[in-house]
């Protein structure tokens, strides 16, 4: 593979914006960040160039929370429809994801695992990082789209075995409030997964405790998460409230602009900043595609949902069913919603998610000896190009 050399762009690297330099590739590997243009050696023949038109040029964006997209589902069982939703969101800026599961049978979960982990053997798409097992050990109380009759109580019998089924599970969802959920907590601690606070109907001192037992995270904040609430004349603090007040932990933002309102997205960026933020979709089959108002799908785990206003809904309309949002759009709206800098929306889908994940030697950075994930959109938010370990995925 030649030398690939992007120039003409304003490079976000993402602490800084380089105007005038150019971004060198070599194999899979980022060669050279130049703050200075390109100048062409006599030898140009192994020298690809890549000209940005002037658009940003930026770390690849990771989603670490997506369910499907392209019309496939992580929960098809099928490492064929893997492959698809990471080419679906690689067309989006999306250069590696973390597929995700539902709540649904063990059974369907370890086809689920065994899909992801088949598919990421040959993959033309984003890079798949690993597994994202959110449930099923999530509070019915706060279960939003997830399927009642698929939640349980972590017993250490059965989530030993499931955790000792794959080394790439690198995320897992859990009420702490469940009896079992600080044990399940010390286990993912002790194996160097994180454990994020999901679908939960916790109280700030239980919080507090999941801190002590393992729990640094919190999944889409707002989304499936308790708030502040009276018992009789007392106020108690839920997970929302507690993901504010303690730094330790970072949390998922559900950024599409349907989920949380502008002053929401203000909110949360204004209290965690870029450094305690990941963009996610949540996207499910229907992201990363064209999709038909009014339409009601099905997702695997039987749930019916609606395609309404832009997002997905229950077909009562009392809740969201997941987004059908992309990676760009997410940095969008971090923009133009929530008023963060470029250089922070774009942390915020790229190093920030990269740091979770123990993966920011690698990822999330455009620097010398990175890997070569990198997105080129405009000032529209569009995207032009995706390249993937120095392959043009999109262009």
């Amino acid at each position: 593979m030649p030398v690939q050399i992007i120039q003409n762009g304003k490079i976000l690297t993402p602490f800084r914006i380089l105007e005038h330099g150019f971004i060198a590739l070599e194999e899979e590997k980022i060669l050279e960040v130049s703050e200075t243009p390109f100048t062409a050696e006599a030898d140009t023949a192994s020298v690809q160039m890549i000209d940005a038109g002037g658009a940003y040029i930026s770390p690849g964006f990771i989603d670490i929370h997506v369910h499907g997209g392209g019309g496939c589902e992580v929960m098809d069982g099928e490492a064929d429809s893997v492959r698809k939703m990471c080419a679906a969101h690689s067309a989006y800026g999306a250069t590696s994801i973390v597929p995700t599961t539902l709540a649904a049978p063990l059974e369907d979960i370890y086809k689920a695992i065994d899909a992801v982990r088949e598919a990421g053997k040959n993959n033309e798409g984003a890079n798949i990082l690993g597994i994202h097992l959110e449930g099923p050990y999530l509070s019915a109380t706060q279960r939003g789209a997830q399927a009642e009759e698929y939640l349980r109580k972590p017993r250490a019998e059965e989530y030993i075995k499931l955790l000792d089924y794959w080394d790439g599970i690198k995320l897992m969802g859990a009420a702490p409030e469940l009896d079992g959920a600080m044990q399940l907590g010390r286990e993912l601690r002790r194996r160097g997964i994180v454990a994020s606070i999901a679908h939960s109907d916790a109280d700030c001192d239980t919080v507090a405790k999941a801190l002590e037992n393992g729990y640094t995270d919190v999944t889409h904040i707002y989304s499936g998460c308790s708030m502040v609430h009276r018992v009789n004349a007392f106020r108690f603090a839920g997970v929302v409230e507690s993901g504010f007040l303690f730094d330790e932990l970072t949390v998922q933002v559900i950024a599409d602009g349907k989920h949380l309102p502008k002053s929401l997205l203000e909110l949360i960026y204004k209290i965690k900043g870029a450094d305690r933020i990941s963009l996610i979709t949540d996207g499910l089959s229907f992201s990363a595609q064209n999709n038909e108002e009014g339409v009601i799908y099905t997702q695997k785990n039987g749930v019916r949902v609606i395609y309404e206003d832009g997002v997905m809904k229950l077909p009562d309309r009392q809740s969201f069913a997941g987004s059908s949002a992309t990676a760009v759009a997410l940095v969008r709206n971090m923009v133009r919603l929530a008023g963060a800098t470029i250089q922070d929306a774009v942390k915020m889908a790229s190093l920030t998610p990269a740091r979770l994940l123990k993966m920011d030697h690698r990822k999330g950075i455009l620097a010398k000896g990175m890997d070569a994930d990198i997105v080129i959109f405009d000032d529209n938010f569009e995207v032009k190009t995706t390249i993937v370990n120095g392959r043009i995925v999109k262009r």
